[in-house]
């Protein structure tokens, strides 16, 4: 043969090789997510059968079954199946096992923090695996080979015949045989100048494969079989070059209870970027200096607006509702990251003077990839013009709410990518990085701190839905389950386990990230309380650390569902994590103002009035049909109200309407300490945010009908001073300080821009836009059609107008003295005092001075402020303030002041300390330094 024939011949061969590549690929890497390998043996009826997970694996060598009866000459023995062929019938021999292991009874005690991660299993017997302590490094493959198939928990009698048989839960093994996969610095994808290295953690996959990508849409162009490492439970591959740009996805071949042994095509957990809708994975360096904006690493940080958690004054924000409707804001940038940048913008001058008033912080809702937005082709309701009171519209945007462009997103699917929707493009997975640090920018620039909302309590799928991804990689690890095996639901959806190892590590890695390379500022976590303190505390730290600066943690405190009342282990909850310095949000102030709580539906929630509308001096329509409310819960309300202008602290001493002086934490809410955090920055006030009403909604549904549009005005500035004036972290919701209304709609996750539109031109505030939703408000429409009817209630611009600036002067007030922002219990407790309090108090009028002497940022020798809610002028005397030297606060005295009644009406007799306060008026008095 000639050179030029073995040539031929050679590439020939080499084409052939690379056409069976290609064919390989293609075959693994672009067929269906999840392929059936082997399927699990069937039973008589012909179906799989679906085996509840009652035993626990306690660690690497202790299981128990809890509530399991030990007949006489019992025994127990695990059976393994790699490819799921395990027959178990009772009163029979176990068959088709590849493998047994004889287990013993345990008697010993278990350590400690077993028992403490265990304590909610019901008693049963305790079991043990023999464990070669001389040869550990062969006991701990024998253990990874049973994780990684199917295992049966079986009890059985002397004859070997099964008497009861279990499946098992497994993190608690897992935890222990691979405690070092937690400190592994690199699981997702690196990026290096010669090579791209990929890492997931799948301990309980058989084998798992590489797929790559050119771009987001073409087919496969390479399958390489990844690396085990027994230590950590990882998968592994170095390949020689930067990779950055290309896209991936694992073939994860895993034991799946109740299908058999799949091969599962996923996106990777720790994902950086994504292709459209979340298809693939991008090989991205967050390094590379293509991904930042100019001026990216040189801007200054606006983090030093903030010293203490107590200086932060936050405005919650949804990306597409902040531009969607800005017809200032070019038409490709509306509802974008972009439309930040739009710096001329109405929105983004509304955040400019919110700013200049004392906003520290841009909150915005989930911004991590979601699940229930479609990032391409999702549709626009055709919502027809119809009567205020109408169900027409609520019908048009309910009839694509699964696939129009709108969601609140809290379904989380990817945890560290930014959401594409939000991007000028989601088919080029770099845009969204790109852009979303352009965000952060330009609010940046503007003196604005960013907060994300994040939602690491639930994904939203599990099991083997296409938009579950960690649960298709390690079956049964990342939720948490119930006694018999099932995903717990009790968030909404399938919640996850942070009490997992590897599912904390993924939020703490995920949360580092966003700070380092995002620069976000602070967090605000959706349900906290369904993680673990010594987490959140954990996270805390390494947050701090990834940042180099103080980043602020806040969440929902709420005790619920499997966890509460630390059934599971000690909560980031209201009541558990006071002195960690992580901040919960405060409902007793909340639902004094507002009335009754968020929980609160039909009648009930119109005649369970607040302090703000009407509680016990202006009973409603459906108020004055109910029992008439005795003057003693007006008086509880505002005692409750002075727990938040306090901070909610636990050990602040104030005499309640009862005459007595109590500790916070010794007044009763709802059977609660109504005080119950140790320092003012562990507390978050707000009268309204994303959930439920908003506080005009609710002032629409308590308030008596005839009040008119101008004194609804006042009393949402009202609402919005409670917070101003409050100790610790101030929180307002994005419009409240233009009316903001969303026709009545108690939940509008899934509204559309429909309902949950803002309007920077100060027009319209969204009320009367038809009756919302119905799947969440249609028990409510007999009440609501005749208040959207009536025009009378819905607010004129004048009206928005008035309430957009007293807003700010509110900011404007705060932001003069650090007075309103003490950082320490102690600072509080020995500053602040509240007068007109006790039996013989005013219920409708707070009180309180804030003495400014010696205290750095003070401004002023001394601070009183007053709220006065009733509807005509309160005169309290005072006589303790007499002689003191107090005038209006400038910002009332200012000819530009939105609110001209302090200065018309507000008096202060000097001789007397006599007060006479305007009706439905917050003011502030200080004194001037000498």
């Amino acid at each position: 043969m000639s050179l030029i024939g073995s040539g031929l011949g050679l590439a020939l061969m080499l084409q052939a090789g690379l056409a069976q590549a290609q064919d390989k690929a293609e075959a693994v890497c672009d067929g269906p997510l999840t392929q059936l390998l082997q399927p699990q043996v069937q039973t008589r009826s012909g179906l799989a059968e679906p085996i509840p997970a009652r035993a626990y694996w306690l660690d690497r060598s202790q299981l128990q079954w809890p509530g399991q009866g030990e007949p006489a000459g019992s025994r127990f023995k695990l059976y393994r199946s790699a490819v799921g062929a395990l027959q178990v019938r009772v009163g029979e021999p176990v068959q088709g096992a590849d493998e047994v292991v004889a287990l013993q009874r345990s008697e010993a005690p278990l350590a400690q923090d077993l028992a403490e991660r265990f304590k909610f299993i019901a008693a049963g017997p305790r079991l043990s695996v023999a464990v070669d302590r001389l040869d550990a490094q062969s006991t701990s493959a024998k253990l990874a080979a049973l994780l990684q198939a199917q295992v049966l928990l079986v009890q059985e009698d002397a004859a070997g015949r099964v008497l009861a048989y279990t499946a098992l839960q497994t993190p608690g093994a897992l935890d222990d045989l691979y405690a070092s996969a937690a400190d592994l610095p690199d699981l997702g994808v690196s990026v290096g100048a010669a090579q791209t290295l990929f890492k997931l953690w799948a301990p309980t996959a058989q084998a798992v494969s590489l797929c790559r990508y050119a771009s987001g849409s073409t087919k496969a162009m390479a399958v390489q079989a990844m690396r085990w490492e027994g230590g950590t439970g990882t998968w592994s591959l170095s390949l020689p070059a930067d990779l950055s740009g290309q896209y991936y996805r694992y073939a994860v071949q895993v034991w799946v209870p109740g299908l058999g042994l799949v091969r599962n095509l996923v996106t990777d957990p720790y994902s950086l970027s994504l292709s459209q809708d979340s298809a693939r994975s991008l090989v991205v360096d967050l390094q590379s200096p293509r991904l930042k904006p100019a001026g990216w690493d040189a801007q200054a940080h606006a983090s030093a607006r903030v010293k203490n958690a107590t200086d932060m004054v936050v405005y919650e924000l949804h990306v597409r509702d902040f531009s969607i409707g800005d017809r200032t804001v070019p038409r490709p940038k509306r509802g974008k990251y972009l439309a930040f940048t739009e710096g001329e913008s109405n929105g983004m001058r509304h955040l400019r003077a919110l700013a200049d008033a004392g906003l520290t912080d841009v909150h915005l809702l989930p911004v991590f990839d979601i699940a229930t937005i479609p990032e391409a082709g999702c549709k626009t309701p055709q919502v027809p013009k119809a009567a205020a009171d109408s169900p027409a519209q609520q019908a048009a945007v309910m009839a694509v709410a699964g696939q129009d462009c709108f969601n609140w997103g809290y379904d989380p699917w990817h945890y560290s990518a930014p959401e594409g929707s939000y991007a000028s493009s989601a088919m080029q997975g770099e845009r969204r990085i790109i852009e979303f640090r352009q965000m952060v920018q330009a609010l940046h620039k503007m003196g604005l701190r960013v907060g994300m909302d994040v939602v690491y309590n639930h994904t939203a799928a599990s099991g083997q839905n296409a938009r579950s991804v960690l649960d298709r990689i390690v079956p049964g690890y990342y939720q948490r389950l119930n006694a018999s095996g099932e995903v717990e639901q009790s968030t909404c959806c399938a919640n996850t386990a942070t009490e997992h190892r590897m599912m904390a590590k993924l939020m703490l890695d995920s949360v580092a990230l966003w700070a380092r390379e995002y620069r976000i500022d602070s967090f605000r976590f959706d349900l906290m309380a369904h993680q673990p303190r010594a987490v959140m505390e954990a996270l805390q730290a390494r947050v701090n650390s990834a940042a180099g600066r103080p980043v602020q943690l806040m969440g929902e405190g709420w005790n619920f569902g499997e966890v509460a009342n630390g059934a599971r282990f000690v909560q980031a909850s209201q009541l558990s994590l006071n002195g960690s310095g992580i901040a919960t949000f405060s409902d007793r102030a909340r639902d004094a103002a507002r009335g009754g709580s968020a929980g609160d539906g039909g009648v009930a929630l119109l005649h369970n009035q607040g302090w703000l509308n009407g509680l016990v001096t202006a009973p409603n329509a459906q108020a004055m049909k109910a029992s008439a409310r005795p003057t003693s819960d007006l008086l509880k309300a505002a005692d409750l109200l002075r727990v938040g202008l306090v901070g909610s602290l636990r050990d602040y001493r104030l005499q309640t309407w009862q005459d007595q002086t109590l500790r916070l934490a010794e007044i009763d809410y709802a059977g609660q300490p109504a005080g119950y955090v140790s320092q003012p920055g562990e507390v978050v006030n707000y009268v309204e945010n994303h959930d439920n009403q908003t506080l005009f909604d609710i002032h629409v549904l308590k308030l008596p009908q005839a009040t008119s549009s101008a004194e609804r005005a006042r009393v949402q500035v009202l609402g919005a001073a409670l917070t101003a004036f409050s100790q610790g972290i101030a929180y307002f919701h994005a419009g409240i300080d233009v009316l903001r209304s969303k026709s009545l709609d108690r939940n509008s996750y899934d509204s559309g821009d429909w309902f949950n539109r803002l309007d920077w031109t100060y027009r319209d505030n969204g009320f009367g836009a038809g009756l919302p939703p119905q799947a969440d408000n249609g028990t409510m429409f007999e009440w609501m059609k005749p208040l959207l009817a009536d025009p009378a209630i819905k607010p004129r611009p004048q009206d928005i107008a008035w309430t957009r600036d007293a807003f700010r002067d509110l900011l404007k007030i705060r932001a003069s003295s650090s007075l309103f922002r003490l950082p320490t219990a102690a600072a509080v407790q020995q500053r602040l005092v509240f007068h007109n309090t006790g039996s013989a108090q005013n219920p409708l009028v707070l009180a309180a001075s804030l003495d400014g002497q010696g205290w750095p940022g003070a401004g002023f020798k001394g601070l009183l402020y007053f709220i006065n809610a009733a509807e005509q002028a309160q005169t309290l005397s005072l006589p303790t303030l007499a002689g003191r030297a107090y005038r209006l606060h400038p910002v009332h005295l200012a000819p530009a002041a939105a609110d001209s009644r302090p200065a018309a009406q507000a008096r202060y007799e000097r001789a007397s300390g006599q007060f006479t306060l305007p009706a439905r008026t917050a003011m502030v008095f200080v004194e001037a330094l000498d």
